[in-house]
């Protein structure tokens, strides 16, 4: 027979070999610890939602199969890379659920995508865990060290920033004392702590005497934040405020009534009306008038770049407050002596960092919480703060 025709009987075996080879068992993984098999337990036909198309809801039918694994000394599902860990679902259904969580509430996804609460919320857990995964485990050089309130009566936790990739990489404790911030250098780990260059912090103790243990990272330099220490200026300001209206009366109080925000506020903030109401306050009390301008003044300290003219600055501004009457200035100088390491640390070229990150992340976590009206789950608030500046994916 021709070589272009073979024979009958060598294409039937030919047919066989290729049906088998089709047929051959595929190698199942298991779902719980990876280890691959040749061959399966059994298998069912499972239904999952995959993303909308045109208004109606997507779902794939399937066959999905068990292994007997040796490994895990059990029978189970196989691993499927597109499905998420919710096995009702696809991987990119959930990824849509948790980009739609990050500008939405729980409840309102719920009833645009026709799911429950509960499930809704596994998913945008899952999506922030993946994300996390993503960018691995942190090695920062400039950390930011703040706490937030999450509750009444003083609950506190704990919030730790990457200021040069601006991100939060850590969340805990259990309130803001130092042993609360040894966990963090617990879980970082002594090899990455003492890899830590700056710590921008407040001026509490605590998180001083915890950053300078020999075990945690005694090598950094304290940055005290910029934006706590004006807080403690506007205080005396306002102290001095309350002193003056105090001691004014009947119609002099007028003048005062009403101006707290426009003395506190920086005068390129304010708006027309505001301005010209504080030119009024401050041609009528000279007291006020000298905090006002003092207050004004002291934020060039930050704009020095060597510490020696920061301190002869300091040194002139303090001088200045002789003869004023002005004891909450006088108290607020001798805070900022007692911590002036901290403070002329960001004078240094190298040490200008961006001291405004860790009071917007603030700023946002507020947001978060307000948007929500609270969490009781601290966990998946956790992975909100987490991931709250992260792209999205």
């Amino acid at each position: 027979m021709c070589a272009q025709h073979p024979h009958p009987r060598s294409l039937r075996r030919s047919l066989c070999r290729r049906h088998s080879a089709a047929a051959a068992p595929q190698k199942t993984a298991c779902g719980e610890c990876g280890t691959v098999h040749r061959t399966f337990y059994d298998q069912s036909t499972r239904k999952v939602r995959d993303l909308d198309c045109g208004g109606r809801r997507i779902y794939l039918e399937f066959s999905v199969r068990r292994v007997a694994c040796w490994r895990c000394g059990a029978v189970k599902r196989e691993r499927l890379d597109w499905l998420a860990d919710n096995p009702h679902f696809t991987q990119r259904f959930a990824i849509r659920v948790g980009r739609f969580c990050r500008l939405a509430t729980i409840k309102d996804v719920a009833e645009d995508f026709h799911l429950d609460w509960h499930t809704v919320k596994e998913l945008d857990k899952q999506y922030m865990g993946e994300q996390l995964a993503r960018i691995g485990q942190p090695g920062p050089e400039v950390i930011g060290i703040d706490e937030l309130s999450i509750g009444p009566g003083h609950t506190y936790r704990i919030v730790v920033s990457d200021l040069i990739r601006r991100r939060p990489i850590w969340f805990g404790g259990q309130d803001r004392s130092e042993a609360s911030l040894d966990a963090f250098y617990s879980w970082l780990g002594p090899k990455k702590s003492q890899r830590i260059r700056l710590v921008v912090l407040d001026m509490w103790k605590a998180f001083r005497n915890s950053t300078l243990k020999s075990e945690h990272a005694p090598q950094a330099q304290l940055i005290y934040d910029k934006f706590h220490v004006m807080r403690h200026l506007g205080e005396a300001l306002d102290k001095v405020r309350k002193s003056e209206y105090a001691r004014l009366s009947g119609s002099a109080r007028s003048f005062i009534k009403g101006q707290k925000y426009n003395l506190l506020s920086r005068w390129e903030n304010l708006h027309q009306k505001g301005r010209d109401a504080l030119k009024l306050l401050l041609a009528a009390n000279k007291r006020l008038n000298t905090a006002y301008v003092l207050k004004e003044s002291f934020g060039q300290l930050w704009d020095y770049n060597t510490p020696g003219w920061a301190r002869r600055f300091f040194d002139n501004w303090r001088d200045s407050l002789k003869w004023q009457r002005l004891r909450p200035f006088e108290k607020f100088a001798d805070l900022v002596e007692r911590h002036w390491d901290g403070i002329v640390s960001y004078c240094q070229e190298d040490n200008k960092v961006a001291l405004g990150f860790v009071e917007g992340l603030n700023n946002k976590i507020r947001v978060i919480q307000r948007k929500a009206y609270g969490y009781r789950d601290e966990d998946y608030l956790r992975l909100k703060v987490l991931t709250c500046t992260l792209p999205k994916r």
